[in-house]
């Protein structure tokens, strides 16, 4: 231009460019706005044809009230998260009972009753709480007094020693043994812990381990009652000698009458594994195992079983057949008497019931 002003020329994109030639387009001036229908359409641009006013639309009330809300969002200040948060105010969400029911026929619509009853079923009144396991207090007490170190070291042994018990009494031998043999370390002169620790052992079948622990438990009580353990223990491992000295010791020890019984079986079974049939059965015999009796006790049924297979195992099938048939007539689900009975072909005969006569009949005979 004549005044040294740089002149605008037409940009290569179709716009206006700047004075210092940069290719961007100019603003635009105040002239170029409506004051209601907003800024007017480029040169060149595609005019869109007649259409309502946004006040003059149909507009759902729903979502006027999102404008609002998104507006009152704004007005506070808040941030895009609380703005969308503040549009779902006020909804309720969308009638899940009008959507299935507009999307059924009209015969197979139905009405949804709602009821307050919880969705989780409640505990009946009658089931207690299930209470957590203890150690008998006396058991505890000798733990505490026994372990030497701090009281956090006390209550651990005394946490370690119930979980062992627990697990037994659910018959979890592996996990009880592994607890009890770290209390049986540290308290090797408690008698309860030993104990615990012999009988998961044996349960676990390492019958080594076992009959260490039960072997210093006999030692520290003077009680014989696992003495019978302690023998089958060395039965396990073919110490036959070890098991005739035991039983030696056992005896002099006088146990009660079961134990004693258990100390005989395990002993007969020594000696059938060793082929000392004669022996065995004389053993078992002497012990009341060839008795009669009308109301056995368990430890008769014990030796009948053990004299049964003593005699199978020395060829007697009919004094097997006899015992196992004892076995079997007093309790059908003792052991195996039932399956061995069978193998041996002396299943006894079901008596068939006969109906009773509902007339008397007269023991007179007639006379004609």
């Amino acid at each position: 231009s004549s005044d040294g002003r740089p002149s605008r020329a037409p940009s290569s994109r179709g716009g206006a460019a700047d004075a210092r030639g940069t290719g961007r387009p100019a603003p635009r001036r105040r002239d170029d706005f409506d004051d209601d229908r907003g800024p007017r359409p480029r040169a060149g641009a595609p005019r869109r044809g007649p259409g309502p006013r946004r006040d003059e639309r149909d507009v759902p009330p729903a979502q006027l009230q999102r404008e609002r809300d998104d507006e009152f969002a704004k007005d506070r200040g808040w941030g895009n998260v609380a703005r969308r948060g503040a549009v779902h105010l006020a909804s309720e969400g969308g009638s899940m009972e009008a959507r299935s029911q507009q999307e059924l026929p009209d015969d197979q619509r139905t009405s949804f009753v709602r009821t307050d009853a919880p969705t989780t079923a409640r505990r009946s009144s009658s089931a207690a709480p299930k209470k957590p396991y203890s150690l008998p207090t006396e058991i505890a007490a000798e733990i505490r007094r026994s372990f030497e170190g701090t009281a956090y070291q006390r209550e651990r042994m005394v946490m370690m020693m119930t979980k062992g018990a627990e697990a037994y009494d659910r018959h979890r031998y592996e996990e009880a043994l592994r607890h009890a043999k770290i209390v049986a370390e540290h308290l090797p002169g408690v008698p309860a812990v030993r104990e615990l620790a012999g009988l998961a052992a044996y349960r676990a079948e390492r019958f080594p381990m076992a009959r260490a622990h039960l072997r210093a438990y006999t030692d520290l009580t003077s009680d014989p009652e696992h003495l019978p353990l302690v023998m089958d223990c060395l039965r396990a491992i073919h110490k036959y000698k070890l098991v005739e000295q035991t039983y030696e010791e056992f005896c002099a020890m006088e146990p009660t009458t079961d134990v004693a019984t258990e100390g005989r079986i395990v002993m007969a079974s020594s000696l059938a594994d060793q082929k000392k049939y004669k022996e065995s059965i004389d053993l078992l015999i002497r012990a009341g195992a060839g008795k009669i009796l009308r109301n056995p006790s368990y430890r008769h049924v014990r030796m009948w079983y053990a004299l049964g297979d003593v005699l199978d195992r020395a060829g007697d099938i009919p004094g097997a057949r006899e015992m196992f048939a004892r076995v079997a007539a007093t309790d059908p689900e003792a052991y195996d008497a039932m399956s061995r009975l069978e193998d041996l072909g002396g299943l006894p005969r079901v008596q068939k019931n006969r109906k009773k006569r509902t007339a008397p009949v007269s023991k007179k005979k007639n006379v004609d």
